[in-house]
């Protein structure tokens, strides 16, 4: 990928974010606001006061349609598909035959909701009647599952979905479809004002709204730690909504410098830094994410890929070698990714994936990876900074408690 801006795809935000005075860098392919004019700590501080909106249309959306669809994802997955109730919202990841990490993702179960538009050959296939809806009868007979990649992985994500999935159930990319992410404890507040009913939504929840005629599909979620929404727009509706979102007193445009540092102070995995293809959902601390059911004994144990890796280190009968941790300074240097991390003796352990100033709490902090002998809390180590010696400790995270709705 160039990083000339003529090579670059632009969202269907790019207007605006130009006309706010946005710092716009390249992205996943994408033109993207790094930040505005306030600046990144103004608006990390004031997603976690007020609220902010992130322009995250770069995510891939797609829908998987068809009387399969839950129990074939659920062979490229270490989670519970199959039993996730109708509207609620789960996280995933996409794994090797090896066990380790394609993507993460976000998927909700969309049970019979026709909120996106669109028939599905492999609804009709399946035995839709004609002159019906071809999605509804879809999600009677058991299921349409709304999908969110992250947008650097989305071209593979799609094409390993299909290449996998695609003979079983009907795999359709939405990118006619934009994505608004509204985070902060006055999120519901604002987007209240204009899409009355969403208040309803708990964490990890979602449902179709309507907004001056348009549709809008709408999760109770983030990637910030905050109270939030991830909403999902028809791409020619999103300026408009945009406006309507920044018009409220409670809401400025946040660029991808505070989402960055927003979400290491929740303790989540950023994909390309924190979590790979060399990663593992175990090493990388991601056990609660896979489901009872799913693991040696439960009802639908294994039958994922990977599944002999994964089972074997969630069951201690693979080792591992290394696991995410949180790092605090305990000077006032900040930690990059990519800086190694010795013992206190100066021997080599691994290296940090992710680390900044954090902004709420004032203190750098940093995720990354070491042996399991080195990763209990209170364990002392250095990061290795221009040749120097920085004290860190191992702590628990999230860094900042989190404040998710949940009813």
């Amino acid at each position: 990928m160039s990083d000339r801006t003529t090579d670059l795809h632009t969202t269907p935000l790019n207007a605006l974010h130009i006309e706010l005075g946005a710092r716009m860098v390249p992205f996943a392919g994408y033109s993207m606001p790094v930040q505005y004019p306030a600046g990144l700590m103004a608006e990390h501080l004031h997603t976690r006061t007020a609220a902010g909106l992130f322009d995250v249309s770069h995510m891939g959306q797609l829908r998987l349609v068809g009387p399969d669809a839950a129990a074939a994802f659920e062979t490229l997955m270490p989670v519970d598909v199959a039993s996730l109730p109708v509207g609620k919202q789960r996280y995933g990841l996409l794994l090797t035959d090896g066990g380790t990490i394609i993507d993460d993702l976000m998927f909700v179960n969309l049970g019979t909701d026709t909120c996106f538009a669109g028939p599905s050959p492999m609804a009709h296939a399946a035995g839709a009647p004609s002159g019906g809806s071809a999605d509804s009868e879809a999600g009677k007979s058991g299921g349409q599952i709304f999908v969110i990649v992250n947008g650097a992985c989305k071209v593979n994500d799609i094409a390993h979905i299909t290449t996998k999935i695609g003979a079983r159930c009907d795999v359709i990319p939405m990118p006619e479809r934009a994505l608004l992410a509204l985070q902060g404890p006055q999120a519901v507040t604002a987007l209240t004002r204009l899409v009355p009913g969403v208040e309803k939504l708990v964490f990890m929840t979602g449902a179709a709204f309507n907004w001056n005629e348009t549709q809008l599909f709408i999760t109770r979620s983030g990637y910030t730690g905050e109270d939030g929404f991830e909403i999902s727009v028809p791409g020619t509706a999103a300026d408009a909504l945009a406006r309507a979102l920044l018009a409220q007193p409670e809401v400025k445009p946040i660029g991808l410098g505070a989402r960055n540092s927003l979400r290491l102070e929740a303790g989540l995995c950023l994909y390309g830094q924190d979590i790979d293809t060399t990663t593992t959902p175990v090493e990388a601390g991601l056990n609660w994410a896979m489901q009872k059911v799913r693991r040696t004994g439960g009802a639908r144990a294994g039958g994922f890929a990977g599944a002999d890796t994964v089972l074997g280190q969630l069951d201690g009968t693979e080792p591992l070698t290394k696991v995410r941790v949180g790092l605090l300074a305990l000077e006032r240097v900040p930690v990059r990714e990519h800086t190694q991390l010795t013992d206190l003796a100066g021997e080599h352990l691994g290296e940090v994936t992710s680390g900044l100033l954090g902004p709420t709490i004032n203190q750098p902090i940093a995720m990354g990876y070491v042996p399991p002998s080195h990763a209990a809390v209170g364990t002392r180590l250095n990061a290795v900074v221009r040749g120097k010696p920085v004290p860190m400790e191992v702590v628990a995270m999230p860094f900042v408690p989190t404040r998710y709705y949940r009813g």
